[in-house]
């Protein structure tokens, strides 16, 4: 899966240059949380080929427009004199919730109890939903100026003047 999803990442960063960043991020929860139920259900019946599979797609593809993305937009919430402060404290906070998330899934879907992978899948599902919801509220930011990065009154630079300014970035890489 973290091969697929090398291959994957410049792909979708590169999208998110162009359409903006909360699409995949959006895309990428709802999707990925919607294959968890087959991912959980190929496990459920002992399906080593199907799981696998699933895992490509999930994790190596589709997750990938979110973890391709993230890492430009959390820290283009914030101000650039609390930037890495802003990103560090919301990243490490959110993977602390997360880590609780096995305990969760034990607590409600024992080892042995059946209905696994609908009951699982569906929390997954409920919290990729809410990190939808999330991306979608938030402000877009992939044609703020940097130093406007974090002023929810920065203006958007116009899309074709962005265009041409991506354009000429690129090719001057």
């Amino acid at each position: 899966g973290n091969i697929v999803a090398v291959l994957v990442i410049p792909f979708v960063g590169n999208l998110a240059d162009k359409i903006g960043r909360r699409i995949p991020i959006m895309v990428g929860a709802l999707v990925s949380g919607l294959l968890s139920f087959g991912y959980l259900y190929a496990i459920s019946i002992h399906n080593v080929p199907l799981a696998i599979v699933m895992s490509l797609l999930m994790w190596g593809v589709v997750y990938q427009g979110y973890n391709a993305v993230f890492p430009s937009f959390y820290p283009e919430m914030f101000p650039t004199r609390t930037r890495v402060s802003g990103m560090a404290i919301s990243q490490n906070l959110g993977t602390l919730v997360t880590a609780l998330l096995p305990a969760l899934f034990v607590s409600v879907a024992p080892p042995g109890a059946t209905g696994i992978p609908m009951m699982i899948g569906s929390i997954t599902l409920l919290i990729c939903a809410i990190a939808a919801v999330a991306a979608w509220t938030a402000r877009e930011t992939y044609r703020v100026h940097m130093n406007d990065l974090g002023n929810p009154n920065a203006v958007p630079v116009p899309k074709a003047e962005y265009d041409r300014l991506r354009a000429q970035a690129v090719a001057s890489a």
